[in-house]
């Protein structure tokens, strides 16, 4: 019988007295968390943001995971000290990791422990503490928040605002919400935020909540502007027409300035409570991910006769594309009821006219490109293979806008009923970099998430570009992503691994970024996944 998932149990994660590995600075930590439930691999379920300049980080971002009773689920909390913009966290400062179990942790509810090196010595005197908490409630709330007349902290130029939203715990004040920092602006506007009502007061509406209000610094340093406390029945007071708004009290300058006012006005112009729905409550609902494969037959892939190309099947009848093809598809298949998958190969010549071509049926039937299942894709790529001249160059965006076309269809329709995932193998250099960046912007506004797969030794560093996890993408002419929907993962790292490795980490943002697109578009699953 299958595990059954008992509740969800949401982690929130801060640390002292962390090892400084900043030569004129402090270190940049991060928290990845990873989770092996079966004595296998290890796989990633997610990271914190970086806290810039900061040995005693509190991390805003928090992780949600399903807590089964009867399964030992073994966690590992890494700490990384941040240098460059890579995915890899090779080649980042280690910090120090702690490994419990998920059991340990709900037990105690607020966990602290020393941080550990590699060879399991001490890392120095930091230690990290987890608090967990068990998600009952699944609505969020949409705010939306601008201030005004804040205090200028800085001499050069005005204040760089930001916001925490902190909640009333047994253990005292715990971060749930730290907003962007608007630079160089005492009138700042923040860009629309949700927070989960159970992070935010344990879903009872008067509970006491904290609010903030910081000027942020380069080396860590930031300075308080005010805060004030409110409720959540009195923040849902807020509208458009008249914003809920609140005095930013700064104690100390309150404290030595005669006629002190105040530090500056929050206005909280929207205050929305909504049912956020899950993931598996869109599959449940009845929402199909239709997924489409798209191969790589550039000649850098060399000649699929030799045994040095990547398009080379073994004797033993795998090659990395096979196996990306396998791994990927038979997690996602389970989500997609008719198993048909469009297949295309991009950058060969192909017969009769021997014309180029970047979207391609790797079955040749322009007018039906499905396959059915796995198994299907599989036989028509190893059918294909020899049919085809290797040739180039490298064009994601023809495919991309490919795809783009049914997810633009599937917006007309009034609930979340399709969502498409686009699979890209390839072996390198992309050729039509601004168009692919173009393509991509214009696809996050729609139900779809790209994921591309590297194969082979090349460098990916493009590909690491266009995967959004360190800042937005942005077109050609400075239009920014909606939201992150590429997610790339170089084979390589997973070529010794059991194949369910490679999915899991190639398919870890999915779920959200489905969630999360339908809840941006407030469409709801096809039908109710939990009739009341």
């Amino acid at each position: 019988m299958a595990a059954q998932c008992v509740t969800k149990v949401e982690l929130t994660v801060s640390c002292d007295n962390l090892l400084d590995k900043d030569i004129g600075s402090k270190s940049d930590p991060l928290c990845v968390l990873l989770m092996n439930s079966s004595d296998s691999q290890w796989f990633e379920v997610g990271r914190t943001e970086k806290v810039q300049n900061c040995l005693n980080p509190k991390f805003a971002k928090k992780f949600t995971i399903d807590y089964y009773f009867e399964i030992v689920q073994k966690l590992k909390l890494g700490i990384y000290d941040i240098d460059n913009k890579t995915i890899d966290l090779s080649d980042d400062d280690f910090l120090g990791e702690l490994e419990c179990t998920l059991g340990q942790v709900v037990s105690s509810k607020k966990l602290t422990r020393p941080l550990v090196l590699k060879n399991k010595s001490p890392a120095g005197k930091g230690t990290i503490t987890v608090v967990a908490e068990e998600i009952k409630d699944n609505r969020v709330v949409n705010f939306e928040v601008q201030a005004r007349k804040l205090d200028n902290k800085d001499f050069f130029g005005k204040s760089d605002p930001y916001l925490e939203f902190y909640k009333q715990s047994e253990t005292g004040w715990q971060l749930a919400h730290r907003t962007e920092v608007v630079k160089n602006n005492l009138n700042p506007s923040w860009r629309p935020f949700r927070i989960p009502l159970q992070s935010l007061c344990g879903g009872d509406l008067e509970k006491p909540i904290k609010v903030e209000c910081y000027d942020y610094d380069n080396d860590g340093s930031h300075d308080l502007i005010g805060s004030f406390e409110t409720t959540m029945t009195r923040l849902q007071e807020a509208k458009q027409v008249s914003p809920a708004e609140f005095e930013c009290i700064n104690s100390k300058k309150k404290q030595k300035k005669k006629g002190y006012k105040n530090s500056g006005i929050v206005s909280v112009k929207v205050c929305q409570v909504v049912r956020e729905y899950t993931f598996l409550d869109y599959i449940m609902g009845g929402c199909q991910i239709n997924f489409t494969v798209a191969i790589d037959f550039t000649g850098s892939n060399g000649d699929p006769r030799s045994p040095q190309s990547l398009h080379y099947i073994s004797p033993q009848g795998v090659n990395e594309y096979l196996s990306a093809i396998w791994s990927v598809g038979n997690v996602i298949q389970d989500y997609d009821s008719d198993k048909m998958f469009p297949a295309f190969g991009f950058g060969a010549q192909i017969p009769p006219t021997w014309q180029v071509s970047h979207e391609f049926p790797i079955n040749f039937n322009p007018s039906n490109p499905f396959c059915a299942g796995v198994e299907g894709v599989v036989q028509a790529y190893r059918t294909c293979l020899p049919q085809v001249k290797l040739y180039g160059p490298t064009n994601f965006s023809p495919i991309i806008n490919h795809v783009a076309c049914f997810a633009k269809q599937a917006l007309q329709q009034t609930t979340a009923a399709q969502y498409y995932v686009l699979l890209i193998i390839t072996d390198g250099v992309i050729t039509d970099m601004d168009e692919t960046r173009n393509a991509i912007v214009n696809a996050s506004r729609l139900p779809m998430s790209i994921i591309i797969v590297g194969v082979g030794g090349a460098d990916f560093g493009a590909m690491e570009f266009l995967d959004g996890d360190d800042g937005r993408l942005r077109s050609l002419s400075g239009e920014a992503a909606m939201r992150d929907i590429v997610q790339f993962v170089p084979f390589r790292q997973f070529q010794n691994e059991p194949s369910q490795a490679l999915a899991q980490s190639v398919l870890a943002e999915l779920p959200q970024q489905v969630a999360y697109f339908f809840t941006l578009f407030k469409l709801k699953p096809p039908r109710d996944p939990s009739p009341s």
